[in-house]
């Protein structure tokens, strides 16, 4: 039996019509299955675990964002149930790093159901999940101004807050223990990367790769506010990693101290300090 996890309101209504389309491919294919969708995230959370604790199932499909994705990681990994992602959201950036299309569904859905998942690397930030990026600077400034913006609704609520923040953000004051070295330094962002990308497609770890037990982390210096408006945009095509004023380092656990709050796969962790780690073959999935 599989567990079909639904956010019907992610990518505005995507997730319903999706959910649709994947409940659909399971009847045809008689295969079992249950859908769970809840009236919030802790409501399906609990609905979730209430379910499994009375039943076995093959694995969990999650139907909607990374926020959902997020949410089924921290049921899934520790339970050791693989999980696929069907990507819903307006993100949907943990699916890039799998390196899956997020057009093309049924040819996924086949896979998923007749091939053995695989074990790919997961972050773990102070006991909690991510498969995507764990960040901090000013990505994480913009996150808090929108979070308590009333209007605009949607996406414009972000460019409101990036139009809001920029003008008097300085670059933050880090310290970094890794593996095998202390960085301290003065960074406008950080990005941890166990996968490539965040925001919906902008590659800020372009090179980070699932299966090497390793973080990417990347590190933006300090620059001039029209220098990183230059710098910003090339996020989307990982240019950006040429500028000088950007390092990365790998490491397999980071501590990060600082007077900064942190997101991972778009959720908000909380103030630093945070320590993290690259856990190896953590999770169970299917990549492309």
């Amino acid at each position: 039996m599989w567990l079909v996890a639904i956010n019907p309101t992610s990518g505005q209504g995507r997730g319903a019509r999706l959910a649709s389309e994947v409940v659909g491919f399971l009847k045809r294919e008689k295969i079992e299955y249950v859908a769970i969708s809840g009236i919030s995230a802790d409501d399906l959370k609990e609905r979730i675990e209430n379910f499994l604790k009375s039943n076995h199932i093959t694995g969990i499909l999650s139907v909607g964002g990374d926020g959902l994705a997020h949410l089924i990681l921290q049921i899934a990994v520790p339970a050791h149930i693989p999980f696929a992602i069907i990507p819903a959201g307006t993100g949907n950036d943990i699916v890039r790093t799998l390196g899956w299309s997020l057009d093309h569904l049924e040819p996924y859905l086949k896979r998923v159901v007749s091939e053995s998942p695989q074990p790919i690397d997961l972050g773990n930030v102070d006991s909690e999940w991510f498969a995507a990026i764990l960040s901090t600077g000013f990505d994480s400034v913009v996150n808090e101004r929108a979070n308590r913006l009333s209007w605009p609704s949607g996406p414009q609520r972000y460019n409101v807050a990036i139009a809001l923040e920029l003008p008097k953000f300085r670059a933050i004051h880090y310290r970094l223990e890794l593996d095998n070295e202390t960085i301290d330094t003065e960074a406008m962002l950080i990005a941890i990367g166990n996968g490539r990308s965040y925001g919906g497609g902008m590659f800020v770890c372009p090179s980070a790769r699932i299966d090497d037990g390793l973080f990417d982390v990347m590190i933006l210096k300090p620059v001039s506010k029209i220098e990183f408006l230059k710098v910003f945009p090339k996020v989307y095509s990982g240019s950006h990693i040429h500028h000088p004023q950007v390092e990365i380092v790998r490491s397999s656990k980071v501590r990060l101290t600082a007077n900064a709050v942190a997101y991972a796969d778009g959720e908000r962790i909380g103030p630093a300090p945070i320590s993290a780690e690259c856990v190896r073959a953590a999770g169970l999935t299917w990549m492309l």
